[in-house]
């Protein structure tokens, strides 16, 4: 029995790919030398390779590559300044905003008490929404209710009974949100 190796070639976007050097000035002529071409892949080539010096998860091992340790502030975190970075802080933005729209429908349709000695951790007042009519306005807006409603809980905004809820079982489960 032979092993099959098969080599994975990738794509490049029109975005990523470096322009071809064309001979002369005149782009019309759309004549490319060989040697432009050459010069585009070594700059490729080159600017790959410095990367993967960096990327953790290259099967070269190189000793230049650093990969934080658990305990270490920047363990499981995107490189500084990289996209992923970027995608990640433009996630939470959002994942936050929806979270304060959330909370303020909450306000809206709840009803408005004072905290009682149930064992909750509120000091002042709260209002009290059951999941089945939170469930029934907020679905126009968002179909990522559960998902809000656990960050929400996470960040100790509001409360509520049990691990996750459901359509339909859950429906009068009180959501109490902490003003």
């Amino acid at each position: 029995m032979g092993t099959n190796s098969q080599s994975t070639a990738t794509v490049d976007t029109e975005d990523d790919a470096p322009a071809p050097a064309l001979l002369g000035d005149n782009p019309a002529l759309g004549i490319v030398s060989v040697k432009g071409l050459k010069e585009n892949w070594q700059k490729w080539s080159d600017q790959h390779q410095e990367y993967q010096k960096h990327n953790p998860f290259s099967h070269d091992a190189r000793p230049s590559a650093v990969v934080p340790q658990r305990g270490q502030d920047d363990y499981g975190r995107p490189l500084g300044g990289s996209m992923t970075e970027q995608r990640g802080k433009d996630a939470h933005s959002r994942i936050s905003i929806e979270v304060q729209e959330l909370c303020e429908v909450i306000r809206n349709i709840g009803e408005p008490r004072d905290c009682d000695g149930e064992g909750t951790s509120c000091d002042g007042k709260s209002v009290r929404v059951e999941f089945g009519k939170l469930f029934e306005h907020y679905v126009n807006i968002s179909n990522k209710l559960v998902g809000i409603l656990l960050r929400a809980r996470k960040q100790r905004l509001l409360d509520f009974e049990g691990e996750m809820l459901w359509q339909g079982k859950d429906e009068h489960v009180v959501i109490t949100l902490f003003e």
